[in-house]
C-alpha cells in the first residue's frame, strides 16, 4: 500500500527555495517508530512530519534524521498547509495537532498560515567554554531553555558571520543553539540562525520552535507584543511573531515543492 508524501517549504521570503523543507507523511494509521524514523532519514530534510486522522483532529509526530523532537513550528505549519491544499480539511476549518507539546493549532490568515505554540521562555545560564568557542562568538547575553540555547550577539553581522565548528557542538549534551541581535534591516526587528548538529542538523534553515523562545525574549527587550524575524540561514525565512501569554503564534508562508509516494 502505498502512502502519499509531501515536500513543503514553510516560512517561506520573498525569492524561490527559501524557507525550511518540511517532509509530510498523513498516515492511513499508527506506524513503528523505526520505520518513521527510517522514513526521516530517507527524506534527508530537517524534519519529517506524521500525521495520523482521529476524531478530534490528527495526532502529529516529528523525527529528524536521526531523532524524533518534541517540537516543530515548520514541520507543524507544512502539516496544515498540506491538509489544506488537498482538500482533507475545509480550508476555512482550524488545524488540530496532538503532540508531545501539548495540543497545537493552526489557522489560515489570508496568505499565511499562523500556528499557536507554547512558548519556551529562556533563563540565564552561562554556557560551555566550547560552545562559544565552538561558535567563535563573544556572548552580549547566554540563557538556556529546556530545548537550546540563546546567544545575543552586538549585531546582524556577527549572526551573518558564524562558521560554526560542527564537530564541537555535535559533542554537547544540548538539542541546539540560536544565535540572535536586533536586524539592521527595518524591515524586521530580530535575526537569528539556528545550530542544531546533536540532533542531526547543522544548520536549521528556518526553526519555529527557537522562535517559541526567540519572541517572548525580545518582546521584553523591544515592548512589542508583535515582531518580524529574519533567520538568516543560507535559504533564508520570514516569521511574523506574536507573543499571547504563555504562548506564541507563528505566521508564515508555504509551498508544496514535492509530491510523491512512499511505495
Amino acid at each position: 500500500m502505498s502512502v502519499p508524501i509531501y515536500q513543503v517549504d514553510a516560512f517561506v521570503s520573498d525569492r524561490k527555495f527559501s524557507g525550511n523543507p518540511a517532509g509530510v507523511c498523513i498516515l492511513p494509521e499508527k506506524a513503528d517508530d523505526a520505520w518513521m524514523q527510517n522514513v526521516a532519514m530517507e527524506m534527508n530534510v530537517s524534519e519529517t512530519a506524521f500525521l495520523v486522522k482521529r476524531s478530534d483532529g490528527y495526532d502529529l509526530r516529528w523525527f529528524t534524521p536521526s531523532v524524533e523532537v518534541a517540537l516543530c513550528g515548520h514541520a507543524t505549519l507544512a502539516s496544515a498547509h498540506v491538509l489544506w491544499e488537498t482538500g482533507q480539511l475545509g480550508k476555512e476549518m482550524p488545524a488540530r495537532f496532538h503532540t508531545k507539546s501539548g495540543l497545537l493549532t493552526a489557522e489560515r490568515r489570508e496568505e499565511f498560515v499562523e500556528i499557536d505554540l507554547p512558548a519556551v521562555v529562556e533563563a540565564a545560564e552561562t554556557p560551555p567554554p566550547e560552545l562559544l568557542i565552538a561558535l567563535g562568538i563573544t556572548a552580549q547575553y547566554a540563557g538556556k531553555n529546556r530545548f537550546d540555547y540563546l546567544i545575543e550577539v552586538e549585531s546582524e553581522s556577527i549572526v551573518r558571520g558564524i562558521r560554526p565548528d560542527f564537530t564541537t557542538l555535535r559533542k554537547l549534551p544540548v538539542r541546539g543553539v540560536m544565535v540572535t541581535s536586533r536586524s539592521q534591516d527595518p524591515a524586521y526587528d530580530i535575526v537569528s540562525r539556528f545550530f542544531a548538529p546533536g540532533a542531526g542538523v547543522d544548520e536549521d534553515p528556518v526553526t519555529g520552535s527557537a522562535h517559541c523562545c526567540l519572541a517572548p525574549y525580545w518582546s521584553a527587550k523591544l515592548g512589542k507584543t508583535e515582531l518580524v524575524a529574519y533567520q538568516a540561514s543560507p535559504r533564508g525565512g520570514v516569521l511574523h511573531l506574536k507573543v499571547a501569554g504563555d504562548r506564541v503564534k507563528l505566521a508564515g508562508t508555504a509551498v508544496t515543492a514535492l509530491r510523491g509516494e512512499l511505495l
